[in-house]
């Protein structure tokens, strides 16, 4: 599963709803809806992250990097 952020443009903010219904029909599983930013965070199956850009509201999708620290007991580098 490929962790995503899909930000909406500012016309379907006040149809916010809509576009994550949208979104879940395209297969994303949305975790989390942050109304006052109009950003969606969820996942999708890997090689499914174009799938979301036709979703009428979306202004973009950007994938989540994840940052791995070393552990505590590793030599400095």
């Amino acid at each position: 599963m490929t962790h995503v952020s899909v930000t909406v443009d500012d016309g379907h903010l006040a149809a916010l709803d809509g576009v994550v219904q949208g979104l879940r029909a395209r297969g994303m599983q949305v975790d989390q809806v942050l109304d006052g930013l109009g950003i969606i965070t969820g996942s999708v199956p890997s090689g499914t992250l174009g799938a979301l850009t036709g979703v009428a509201g979306v202004a973009s999708v950007d994938e989540q990097l994840g940052v791995q620290l070393p552990a505590p007991e590793s030599p400095v580098q």
